[in-house]
């Protein structure tokens, strides 16, 4: 007994099924947008003029962005215009983003990177004597030590055991003396401080 082969439009359906079945399994898996990048700054930052933003909305792709702050401390997202960013963490703009977006999406979830830190605010300043005296970029775990060696170390003329931290805390300012002699010279870790974003390390002139 010959088999018959199968009619001409029964293979092309066959093949036309084939074909279906990978975009069919796609379809079946829940689409997935690009989540959040990885934070390059401390919890506590201070988002400052020049910063680059990535707020990210959960389940919301359109409405999430990557945004500068504006010279005037403002950025504008979808639906959010002008919302003032500087002197905020990014968890206080995360949630104030959320507070607008609440008239418009339900239950929304923001959360705010600093993919680029520019600003001063993400800066450590290390000024007077000194060899190379500069704005150091901040990172994570930075040290008086770190800074210092950033800069090229201590000028012939510094009075380091006279240095001190200058930082702005709660909106007042705090000066903390900080031994440089001792931490360089004789090894004394106890004064090698740990620094935060903004600080400004003075070394003074010694006195003759």
């Amino acid at each position: 007994m010959t088999r018959r082969s199968p009619h001409p439009a029964a293979r092309l359906l066959a093949a036309a099924s084939l074909c279906l079945l990978p975009a069919l399994a796609g379809a079946a898996d829940p689409p997935s947008g690009p989540g959040p990048q990885p934070a390059l700054t401390s919890a506590d930052y201070l988002i400052g003029p020049g910063d680059a933003l990535q707020v990210f909305v959960w389940r919301n792709p359109e409405l999430s962005v990557t945004v500068p702050v504006r010279p005037d401390g403002r950025i504008s997202t979808p639906l959010v215009e002008d919302m003032t960013a500087v002197g905020k963490t990014p968890t206080q703009l995360a949630r104030d983003i959320e507070k607008v977006l609440s008239e418009y999406v339900r239950s929304p979830q923001v959360n705010v990177i600093v993919t680029q830190p520019q600003s001063a605010f993400s800066q450590v300043r290390v000024i007077g004597q000194v060899l190379k005296p500069a704005a150091v970029p901040y990172r994570e775990g930075m040290t008086v030590l770190d800074a210092v060696l950033a800069v090229g170390g201590l000028s012939n003329f510094a009075a380091g055991n006279r240095a001190r931290l200058v930082r702005m805390q709660d909106g007042k300012q705090t000066e903390t003396p900080v031994k440089l002699d001792s931490l360089m010279n004789k090894g004394d870790m106890g004064q090698n401080l740990k620094l935060r974003p903004g600080d400004v390390l003075v070394v003074p002139e010694s006195r003759f």
